[in-house]
């Protein structure tokens, strides 16, 4: 067993390589958690590290099972937490049953995840595969991703990142946001997702944001993408957990679907669900999904503007 700890920096170097074999295994509860604070916040802390590799093919058990059942998610750790690092490589490695996430890459610039496989059962709350959040030029890729949560989830100051060739399933799909939660303002750009195998999922692919908030979703394409019996395949939640219409809200703008084929198994394929604020420039392009008993699928959308062509199911609320 091994206590949470961090790899403090500031550190500098052409390469640090840190080489997992084996199984590393955290604390199975917060009994048995110790540490110089009170602070649960993570398990393994990689903080302000440039040029890091961490790889080696082991196994990282974060042993979540006995924090799941708190009713707060704030209150349950990441298994690993990149922070502020530089040119970071992280592949090659096993993560299990994370107690909440199971990375975090957040403040991070230049990073290059492939090769991983991050596994919790579906019915675990929040473990999402990997978070990102305030990072720049992130690559994610080659990897499988089975989980309770989103597979991966994009927050609020992310721009320049790319996912590609990506097994998802179980879990709550591959999610910009959510975003503008608590009246924040938050932004998302020039994301780029390709190569997807969603399977059994709960979402496809997903953009969440709350009203309330301000700033904005843009330039996000989703392109071949494969289905297999989910829920909502393609879905824009700009009304995300509303109770009441606000009137003001993350701008949504600049967003493309395309090349999506497989199976739903909802009757809703496509929800296209905005504020009164509006979705601009929202683009479906050669989709061709169906249901699991071989029915067309319907589709619904409010206040979005912009086109769809070679759709089924067509979407035309959005004109043609």
């Amino acid at each position: 067993m091994t206590q949470p700890f961090t790899f403090q920096g500031p550190c500098k170097s052409a390469t640090i390589n840190v080489m997992i074999r084996g199984t590393i295994t955290a604390p199975q509860s917060r009994e048995h958690w110790k540490s110089d604070s009170n602070d649960h916040d993570s398990w393994i802390t990689f903080n302000h590290i440039s040029g890091l590799i961490v790889n080696g093919g082991g196994t990282l058990n974060g042993q979540g099972a006995s924090w799941w059942d708190k009713k707060d998610a704030s209150d349950r750790p990441t298994a690993l937490r990149f922070l502020g690092c530089e040119n970071l490589k992280h592949g090659s490695l096993t993560h299990l049953n994370s107690p909440r996430n199971h990375i975090s890459i957040t403040g991070c610039d230049g990073v290059l995840v492939s090769n991983v496989s991050l596994i919790a059962p579906e019915t675990s709350p929040n473990t999402d595969g990997i978070d990102i959040s305030s990072s720049t030029k992130v690559f994610i890729e080659h990897s499988t991703i089975s989980t309770g949560d989103d597979c991966v989830a994009i927050n609020s100051g992310s721009k320049f990142i790319n996912i590609t060739n990506i097994k998802c399933g179980p879990g709550h799909g591959i999610s910009v946001g959510s975003l503008g939660k608590h009246g924040e303002y938050a932004t998302v750009e020039e994301v780029y997702v390709s190569h997807i195998i969603f399977t059994r999922t709960t979402n496809g692919a997903r953009i969440k944001t709350w009203e309330g908030g301000s700033g904005y979703a843009r330039k996000i394409t989703y392109d071949d993408i494969t289905l297999v019996g989910v829920k909502n395949p393609v879905i824009i939640d700009q009304q995300y957990n509303a109770l009441a219409s606000i009137g003001r809200g993350v701008k949504i703008s600049d967003v493309t679907f395309r090349n999506f084929r497989g199976t739903t198994k909802d009757k809703n394929a496509i929800e296209l669900n905005c504020a009164s604020i509006g979705c601009t420039d929202v683009v479906l392009k050669e989709i061709n999904i169906i249901g699991l008993n071989g029915k067309r699928p319907s589709s619904s959308c409010s206040n979005v503007q912009g086109s769809f062509s070679s759709c089924n199911p067509t979407v035309t609320c959005l004109g043609n």
